[in-house]
C-alpha cells in the first residue's frame, strides 16, 4: 500500500511540475525579453547577405468556397515586389464562379476532389509553370499587405530557409472575433516574436509560412489529413538552424465571429493535439539529444496541452494539494497571480487593435467554448470540421482601417 501511495505522490508532483512549467514559462520569457530587448520596437536583426530577388510561388488552397479568391488575388497583384506567381488550387469549387485575373494568377482545378490541404499544395507544385525559389502557403480567406513580399525577401536574403510571416486579424467586429485575436496575439508574442529575438526557432502556422522549395520537397507526410502545420513544423525544425519570424511581413486572417464556429475550431485543434502527440514528443527528444534549446522549446510548446485542459489540471492539482501538502497552496497562488499579470501585460503591450484589452472580461466565454469542444473530439475523427468564413473584404478597404 505504501508503495502505491508513493507512486501516486510521485505522479502527482510530476504532473504538478509540468503544469507549473507551462504557467511560468511565459513569465520567464517575458522577463528575458524585457531585459534583453527593453521596450524598443522593430529589432529584427536582418543582415542582407545578397541582393537576390527570390522568385515566389504563393499557393492558396480553396476548398468548396471560391468567394475569397478574388480579394486574395487582388492583394497580391498590388504587391510592390514583382517576382512572384499565385497558384490557386480551387478544390471542389464551381469553375463558373472563378473570375480571370492576369497572367500572374494561375487557377488550378483538380480533376478529382482532393479534400486535403497537403494534397492541394502538392497539386500546385506539380503544376508550377516556371521555376520558383520559395513557396508560401495561404488559406483561402487571407489577404497580404502591399509590402509583404518586399519585407519577406530580406529574410531569405539573410539566409533563412523557413520564415513564418506575421498573421494579423482581418476582422475584430464582435466579442468572439476579439477573443480569437487575443489568443493569437498572446501566442504570437511567446512562440514567435520572443523566440526570434532570442535566436530560437519560431512556431509556424498553417498559413503565411514561406519555405525554400527544395527544402519543402524533402518533407514526407505519413498521411495527408489534418494537423498540417504540426507535421510541417516537426520536420522543418529538425532540418534548419532556425525558423524565422517576419514581424514586418503582414498577412491578414479572418477571426471567428460565432460561438458555435469557435467551438468547432477548438474541437479540431484539441483533436489535432492528441493525434500528433508522438511527433511533438519526438521533436522534444531530438532537441534534448542535440542540446538544441530551440527544438526543445518548440517541442515543449507542441506538447503543451490546450489551455482548457491545463486549467482543469490546475483545479484538480489545487484540490489535491490541500490534502497532500497545504504549504504548496501559497506557491500555486503565486504562480496563478504571476501568470494572470503576465497575460494582461502581454495583451496590453502587444495588441495594437481597438478593444482587445477591454475584451479580456469576456474570456470565460472562450473557456466555455473550449470546454464544450472537449466533449466533441470524436466528431473531428469523422469530419474535418472546416471553419466557415464570412468576411469578404479587399485589401484597400482593410488598409483604410488598419489598426497596426
Amino acid at each position: 500500500m505504501e508503495i502505491v501511495l508513493f507512486i501516486l505522490k510521485c505522479l502527482f508532483y510530476t504532473i504538478s511540475c509540468i503544469v507549473a512549467f507551462y504557467f511560468l514559462l511565459p513569465v520567464v520569457l517575458f522577463t528575458i525579453y524585457i531585459l534583453k530587448c527593453g521596450t524598443k520596437k522593430n529589432q529584427n536583426k536582418i543582415k542582407i547577405k545578397s541582393d537576390h530577388l527570390f522568385n515566389y510561388a504563393a499557393i492558396i488552397t480553396a476548398h468548396q468556397d471560391s468567394r475569397f479568391i478574388a480579394p486574395f488575388a487582388d492583394s497580391f497583384i498590388k504587391q510592390n515586389y514583382r517576382n512572384f506567381k499565385v497558384y490557386v488550387v480551387a478544390d471542389d469549387c464551381n469553375k463558373e464562379q472563378l473570375p480571370f485575373f492576369d497572367e500572374r494568377i494561375v487557377i488550378l482545378h483538380p480533376p478529382i476532389a482532393l479534400h486535403s490541404k497537403i494534397k492541394s499544395i502538392q497539386f500546385a507544385i506539380n503544376n508550377f509553370n516556371q521555376a520558383h525559389d520559395i513557396l508560401i502557403i495561404f488559406d483561402s480567406d487571407n489577404l497580404v499587405h502591399p509590402d509583404y513580399l518586399t519585407n519577406l525577401n530580406s529574410y531569405f536574403q539573410d539566409g533563412f530557409k523557413v520564415v513564418q510571416t506575421h498573421m494579423l486579424s482581418k476582422n475584430i467586429d464582435n466579442t468572439y472575433a476579439r477573443l480569437d485575436s487575443i489568443g493569437h496575439i498572446y501566442y504570437t508574442f511567446y512562440e514567435r516574436k520572443v523566440k526570434m529575438k532570442l535566436g530560437l526557432s519560431s512556431a509556424i502556422l498553417g498559413l503565411g509560412i514561406a519555405i525554400d522549395l527544395n527544402l519543402y520537397k524533402e518533407i514526407g507526410y505519413q498521411n495527408t489529413i489534418g494537423g498540417f502545420d504540426k507535421k510541417l513544423q516537426s520536420q522543418l525544425a529538425r532540418k534548419v538552424k532556425q525558423i524565422a519570424f517576419a514581424e514586418d511581413a503582414k498577412v491578414y486572417d479572418e477571426k471567428v465571429e460565432d460561438a458555435s464556429v469557435l467551438e468547432k475550431q477548438r474541437t479540431r485543434w484539441i483533436y489535432s493535439y492528441f493525434n500528433h502527440f508522438k511527433e511533438s514528443w519526438l521533436l522534444t527528444i531530438c532537441g534534448i539529444k542535440n542540446f538544441n534549446l530551440g527544438q526543445i522549446l518548440l517541442g515543449a510548446s507542441m506538447l503543451r496541452p490546450p489551455i482548457i485542459i491545463l486549467l482543469l489540471l490546475l483545479i484538480i492539482i489545487l484540490l489535491f494539494t490541500f490534502f497532500i501538502n497545504p504549504l504548496l497552496v501559497f506557491w500555486w497562488e503565486l504562480i496563478i497571480l504571476l501568470f494572470t499579470i503576465n497575460f494582461i501585460l502581454t495583451i496590453a503591450t502587444q495588441s495594437h487593435q481597438k478593444g482587445m484589452l477591454q475584451s479580456l472580461k469576456y474570456l470565460p466565454l472562450l473557456m466555455i467554448s473550449q470546454f464544450k469542444a472537449l466533449f466533441k473530439i470524436n466528431k473531428a475523427k469523422q469530419n474535418f470540421l472546416k471553419t466557415e468564413h464570412k468576411k469578404v473584404i479587399y485589401i484597400d478597404e482593410l488598409l483604410k482601417n488598419e489598426f497596426t
